[in-house]
């Protein structure tokens, strides 16, 4: 009897200590599991942080990876023959700013994105060249002022010019007459970078970012830029409450790109008063780009008084002010009347 007791015995023993083993590996496999799915979370969390943490240098836009393209300054004609243009959506950076006369000329920056093409495109002036360089840009221009021939031939920026590549690099299109009618493809920039042994490979420096998306100042759903009161230079920023951003219009017309109608959309409106003088009888201009001044900024359908300053080159705010995350346009004033003769607020 004993015998058969302690047989007995022996088989609860092995039975619980068989179940102890088994809620043993299954207890060590759950922590094994749930330690592994904490370390892909952590990962997939950090993955995500890193991928976000990169943004391009000109828009503030997060990106996918950290962004390697030089940026690209092209000099595009506004005169009304010459509207709609090319590629103006996916620039991050224009400039606005007179040549002769009353006309304006744009000198627009891509970083971020490049349109399939750009234009028309025109001739370029010594103070395009200066705006260009504060972004270390490949510069782009057809034609050239005699100061500005100069520097180009002295090589003070790495460049092409529709005046020796035009019909190859640059593109006249049948629609329009010249001097309206000159157009590049990136594709061809890139070319033309290669084929003057200008690399591209190094992005500029990126402009400081407000962090606040709070936006003070007074209301500026309508601001018009007026150039000497000239309709066809006289462009009206009209804030959208929906997209947060400002559109621009030229001369009654929504600006819009050529081929895509997609609007020229602006997170930034920078308005800034700069000294001009007429140096000859063309009316060709030196205008000061280095001494700061008054400036309006526009952002979020609000407008704020700042100053402005020349920092490494570039047109910025000046102080606390900073532009916000997007894109930007510059309109250069003369001082004389300045803001108060030139900008109305609506």
């Amino acid at each position: 009897m004993w015998k058969k007791t302690a047989i007995a015995a022996i088989a609860v023993l092995l039975l619980t200590a068989c179940s102890s083993d088994n809620e043993t590996t299954e207890t060590n496999d759950n922590t094994a599991k749930n330690n592994t799915e904490q370390n892909d979370a952590a990962n997939g969390q950090k993955e995500e942080a890193e991928q976000s943490s990169f943004q391009y240098p000109l828009t503030g836009i997060d990106a996918e990876k950290e962004s390697m393209q030089r940026a690209v300054a092209v000099v595009v004609n506004n005169h009304p023959k010459a509207r709609p243009q090319s590629g103006l959506h996916k620039a991050d950076v224009i400039h606005e700013v007179l040549a002769e006369g009353d006309i304006t000329r744009l000198v627009a920056i891509f970083q971020s994105e490049e349109p399939e093409k750009v234009g028309p495109v025109r001739s370029a002036r010594d103070y395009f060249i200066q705006l260009a360089q504060g972004y270390d840009s490949f510069f782009v221009a057809h034609g050239y002022s005699p100061d500005a021939k100069e520097l180009l031939t002295n090589g003070s920026i790495d460049n092409i010019n529709g005046m020796e590549y035009d019909g190859s690099l640059f593109k006249r299109a049948d629609f329009r007459v010249a001097p309206h009618n000159s157009y590049i493809s990136f594709e061809n920039i890139e070319k033309g970078a290669d084929q003057v042994g200008a690399e591209m490979d190094t992005p500029p420096a990126s402009f400081d970012f407000v962090k606040s998306e709070e936006v003070s100042g007074e209301d500026a759903a309508s601001v018009k830029v007026s150039y000497f009161d000239n309709p066809s230079f006289s462009p009206v920023y009209e804030y959208d409450q929906e997209t947060g951003k400002y559109s621009r219009i030229s001369d009654g017309e929504p600006m819009a790109d050529y081929e895509t109608g997609d609007l020229v959309q602006l997170d930034n409106v920078f308005i800034v008063e700069a000294p001009h003088r007429i140096i000859d009888d063309y009316g060709r201009r030196i205008i000061d780009l280095e001494s700061g001044g008054n400036a309006y900024l526009l952002q979020r359908g609000k407008l704020v008084k700042v100053q402005w300053e020349n920092k490494d080159g570039r047109i910025v705010p000046a102080g606390d002010a900073a532009f916000a995350p997007g894109k930007t346009w510059i309109n250069i004033i003369p001082d004389n009347p300045g803001l108060d003769g030139f900008v109305t607020v609506q």
